[in-house]
């Protein structure tokens, strides 16, 4: 077991650019639903929001028909957030796609504001 959390995507016509590309808004779109699955699973709360995204950086990019691997690990926990790092790999080349240093998302009360969540481990993932 470990405390990565992989997901696969399978790149599909709607999802490409005029390049014939992944479009990367689909790829951020993606990112930041599987951001918000780690932190729910993590802190046994579906009321997570995106508070901070770093700086991203496309490296390469994958075409219709490959099949992409989206890599999220907990870096950070804080009093009412958790802060995680991404890397996306296009897995028939093995090429990296894309990296973002931090994704930090926010536990929120019934309310709609920022809740202390206690956790200070991470889950392990299969």
């Amino acid at each position: 077991m470990t405390n990565i959390y992989r997901s696969r995507r399978w790149v599909k016509p709607e999802d490409l650019n005029a390049n014939s590309t992944l479009f990367g808004g689909t790829l951020l779109s993606w990112i930041s639903e599987e951001a918000a699955s780690m932190a729910i699973i993590n802190l046994e709360n579906n009321k997570i929001v995106s508070k901070h995204m770093s700086e991203i950086n496309f490296m390469s990019t994958a075409k219709q028909s490959d099949i992409i691997e989206i890599r999220l690990e907990v870096t950070h926990y804080g009093r009412s957030s958790i802060t995680l790092k991404c890397q996306v790999f296009n897995t028939m080349t093995s090429e990296l796609i894309i990296t973002v240093e931090t994704i930090t998302m926010v536990n929120l009360n019934d309310q709609g504001q920022p809740t202390a969540h206690g956790v200070t481990k991470s889950k392990s993932f299969l």
